[in-house]
């Protein structure tokens, strides 16, 4: 009776969580874009990045909810008008007027005074539309690979944005979920070395690539050019101490550390709060991962079992990428940490993410035998 009622307190822990994340990294989106503001004299207001990021949070809520009152079920149904209509999305930000380029890369679409990603929505997406396909029909190669050729579209279209980080992302999310649903490894196996192997080639010749890995290898070697970013993220990392420099009292956030409020805000954390906090941040992302493999694997329907697993899976890797790459293990990916960097679209697509867990949840309190489709 006690682990029944402690399993019925994993949904409230798992939001809880994901609450304390944005709470934090709200908190340190003001820090670092006030900072930004006045160190370079802006003429914008100290608020705007926390006002815009907690509008972001309200309509991820509302969002959200939408989402909760369907069900995972209703989503997976419409998952292939998704998947299509997202596939155009990618498409139309290659387009003068609709797309808006930065810093060389075609990723983002312009909504009036907002602008948005499609490609953070596909990391949700794809594997939803893969979970939907999977069930349909009993898979065999020949069906395997239809539906791979589909899915490689909008990879490929976002490999030319150019989005190396997403489309790495989706591919090692995919294959996750290969794992999760026994699909034989000798259908999937070649079709993810071509990929991967097309993927490489592809990025080995872009000129901005090869800087990151040259950059990775060896940042000593541009510490005023491309290796600046890992050295200030490695310098604030390791100032903080063990408890930090204390709240608001970063140095690396006054202009020295680019893209401190989105990729890099773990470095000024890490700064600020120190390793306890570091540890605390930590904890908070595996509690979030071992609350969602909870739920998925009590599921009695397949389908919420994939789905909670993989969107489980989807969050917990982002997190290991990105606080890998401000640790400096791994080279920089241009990845947002989830519900902590600023960004609209990553928090819509991350909360989109734990709503679906938290959905099979309430589908899975229901009597239902064991796996049922």
């Amino acid at each position: 009776m006690d682990q029944v009622k402690s399993g019925r307190r994993i949904p409230f822990f798992l939001l809880t969580f994901v609450i304390l994340l944005f709470a934090l990294g709200v908190l340190m989106i003001f820090d670092t874009t006030s900072a930004e503001v006045i160190d370079k004299n802006l003429k914008l207001n100290t608020h705007y990045a926390l006002h815009k990021q907690l509008i972001y949070g309200c309509l991820s809520v509302f969002l959200c909810l939408l989402i909760y009152f369907f069900g995972y079920q209703k989503l997976i149904e419409i998952s292939p008008y998704l998947f299509y209509g997202f596939t155009l999305l990618l498409l139309l930000v290659f387009i003068p007027g609709i797309g808006q380029q930065i810093n060389g890369a075609y990723r983002w679409l312009l909504l009036g005074p907002l602008s948005f990603q499609p490609s953070e929505f596909m990391k949700v997406i794809i594997p939803i539309y893969f979970i939907c396909l999977f069930m349909k029909k009993e898979m065999d190669m020949r069906y395997f690979y239809q539906i791979i050729s589909t899915i490689s579209v909008p990879i490929l279209l976002i490999l030319i944005e150019p989005d190396n980080g997403s489309a790495f992302i989706i591919m090692v999310t995919m294959v996750a979920l290969f794992f999760i649903c026994h699909i034989r490894w000798t259908y999937w196996l070649l079709p993810i070395l071509l990929l991967g192997g097309v993927g490489g080639v592809v990025a080995m010749q872009m000129p901005h690539v090869k800087e990151r890995i040259r950059t990775y290898l060896h940042p000593e070697k541009d510490l005023l050019g491309r290796g600046h970013q890992p050295y200030q993220a490695k310098i604030a990392a390791g100032s903080g101490g063990l408890c930090g420099r204390g709240i608001g009292e970063s140095l690396q956030k006054l202009n020295y550390l680019p893209e401190s409020r989105s990729d890099y805000i773990a470095a000024i954390y890490a700064e600020e709060f120190g390793f306890l906090g570091m540890l605390f941040l930590v904890l908070l992302y595996l509690s979030i991962t071992r609350s969602g493999f909870y739920i998925a694997f009590r599921a009695h329907q397949r389908a919420g079992f994939y789905l909670a697993a993989i969107m489980t899976f989807l969050i917990s890797f982002q997190a290991f990428l990105n606080l890998g790459v401000v640790s400096g293990l791994l080279p920089s990916k241009g990845i947002n940490l989830p519900f902590f960097s600023q960004g609209g679209s990553s928090l819509f697509a991350n909360s989109i993410a734990v709503t679906l867990i938290m959905s099979a949840y309430r589908v899975e309190e229901r009597p239902a035998a064991s796996w049922d489709a």
